[in-house]
């Protein structure tokens, strides 16, 4: 009888580059800065007529150059929430100190969540059906339609021959690509990994969302009382992981530890969130990280600003930490960026790492009127200094998919 094998031990991951496109800015540091000035990224779309629609206003990024990102020959082709995705691939990589001819070398792989994949291709195709014709260029666009491939056109861009996945968990994709990463990281199936989301506006999200009367007309107000609903928004989050050791061998800068996470399904409804099933997932991840409640500092707040959510989120947050949370402040950064779907929790995972390098929360803005049944200290309005060590970052998404992942100081 042979003896088992003993499993070598788990390394440590951390993060060390944070790549932002986001309709506050490009870069992480345009975006921190705005995040915490409590500048909302909210204007009136104009990527696709909405005279038909009553709500015309989302979080559009303005001024992204994706010819400063992407090889030319390219550019005609790829889908926006591509362009996204590798546009803050690279600004990662950049950011954790890598060059491109290096990652060549490095096993490096491909982690994306997203809500709604590269819907506008499909929005074409319906286009083109109507008028009954076939042409070469849709031909070739119908090449970046499949769900999966935004990573795999981050891979292409960047050379990475490593795992290239997509998540499709909605708006938690982010955290569980980000808590996919730290499984291979740390069990050395891989020794980097750009992880994130990106999702881009689509007039097929943009009429979904509205159908359900989900969307506020102009202005995102979480856990007010008198909110009206989300705001939908697009951009993309990418960070570079890797092994502290590795990290520490090449003096990389770290932002940040990620220690563990938590998942879990509600399993009763597509679209109502569940208290049991929210807070499932936050014990989970405090498990997996194995941390003491009562250390958290900051939570960053899924916080939508639809009646459902935010009641929902703050009773789990209330059930989890009991009297402590009195002592955790909370705020949503939807507020400013609007809902990014399956990029929100990864744009929301580096403002945690910059709450962590700075000592700042970034506020919930537009905040007049607070429910009284969304009992936490939300940051109104106002950014605000404090030690931040250990962070939450807590995402849920249609289907009832929860997510949470905890960050912490090195």
């Amino acid at each position: 009888m042979t003896k088992n094998k003993k499993q070598p031990p788990s390394r440590r991951v951390v993060i060390t580059g944070l790549g932002v496109i986001s309709s506050i800015g490009i870069g992480w540091q345009t975006f921190w800065e705005n995040l915490l000035a409590g500048k909302a990224g909210i204007r009136k779309i104009s990527l696709f007529d909405t005279s038909a629609y009553d709500r015309h206003y989302a979080g559009e990024v303005s001024g992204f150059e994706p010819e400063k990102f992407i090889r030319k020959n390219k550019l005609k082709f790829l889908p926006r929430a591509s362009k996204f995705a590798i546009a803050a691939s690279k600004l990662a990589v950049k950011d954790a100190g890598l060059t491109l001819a290096e990652l060549k070398n490095l096993k490096m792989g491909v982690c994306v969540g997203t809500t709604m994949g590269e819907i506008q291709v499909a929005e074409q195709f319906v286009k083109h059906s109507i008028k009954k014709t076939q042409s070469i260029t849709y031909a070739k666009r119908i090449l970046y339609y499949p769900y999966n491939v935004i990573p795999i056109n981050v891979a292409h861009e960047l050379k990475l021959a490593g795992h290239n996945l997509l998540f499709g968990n909605a708006c938690a994709a982010g955290n569980y690509s980000i808590g996919y990463a730290l499984d291979l990281i740390s069990s050395g199936r891989a020794d980097y990994i750009l992880a994130g989301g990106s999702d881009a506006l689509s007039r097929v999200a943009f009429t979904g969302f509205g159908r359900m009367f989900a969307m506020a007309e102009r202005r995102c107000q979480p856990f007010d009382k008198d909110r009206q609903g989300m705001m939908l928004g697009e951009g993309s989050g990418m960070l570079v992981l890797e092994s502290l050791e590795s990290a520490q061998k090449r003096k990389a800068k770290v932002y940040a530890e990620v220690l563990g996470y938590g998942l879990s399904c509600n399993a009763q409804h597509m679209t109502i969130p569940s208290t049991n099933g929210a807070s499932n997932a936050i014990e989970k991840a405090i498990k997996n990280a194995g941390i003491q409640k009562s250390k958290v500092d900051y939570i960053s707040a899924h916080g939508t600003a639809t009646k459902e959510n935010d009641g929902v989120e703050s009773e789990a947050f209330n059930r989890v930490f009991g009297n402590d949370m009195k002592n955790i402040p909370v705020s949503s950064i939807k507020s400013m960026l609007g809902h990014t779907m399956g990029a929100a929790s990864a744009l929301e995972a580096i403002a945690c790492c910059l709450a962590i390098q700075d000592n700042k929360i970034p506020p919930t803005i537009n905040l007049e009127n607070q429910d009284p049944e969304c009992k936490i200290d939300c940051v109104p309005n106002k950014s605000r200094e404090k030690e931040v060590s250990l962070v939450l970052n807590n995402a849920q998404a249609f289907g009832g998919n929860n997510a949470c992942v905890v960050f912490r100081e090195v």
